[in-house]
């Protein structure tokens, strides 16, 4: 019980913060010659994530796949970053505190991820 109860508390802290993203992309979409358009893109992906890991929040054992993408997808992409903060100095630093916020965030998610359900088990292995 507080397993679910430090998940939920981690998928809505982490939900608020993806969904926080909405502020920085209206204001590339409303100024789109001062953006880059990667950086919006990569909000409008995250911010959608965010919404949908504060609808997990309410039953998290059904959103196991949506919560397991959240975690792996930060590692992929606080690997991306970490590569890109060896290749270009001047965003070092920036670069490796992101990488670093995501793999917190994936860690927190896949250590407190629900387990696969028993009846979940017997399906997939009589199919």
């Amino acid at each position: 019980m507080r397993r679910e109860r430090a998940l939920k508390i981690v998928l809505v802290l982490v939900g608020l913060f993806f969904s926080a993203g909405v502020y920085p992309l209206t204001g590339s979409l409303l100024h789109p010659s001062e953006s880059d358009s990667g950086d919006t893109m990569m909000l409008s992906l995250y911010v959608t994530l965010g919404i949908f890991l504060l609808i997990a929040v309410r039953n998290p054992s059904a959103h196991r796949s949506l919560i397991a993408f959240a975690a792996w997808s930060s590692f992929a992409h606080a690997v991306v970053m970490s590569v890109l903060g060896f290749e270009i100095a001047s965003e070092r630093v920036g670069f490796l505190v992101g990488s670093a916020v995501l793999v917190v965030i994936g860690v927190a998610l896949i250590a407190l991820a629900p387990a696969k359900q028993s009846g979940e088990r017997t399906s997939a292995a009589a199919a």
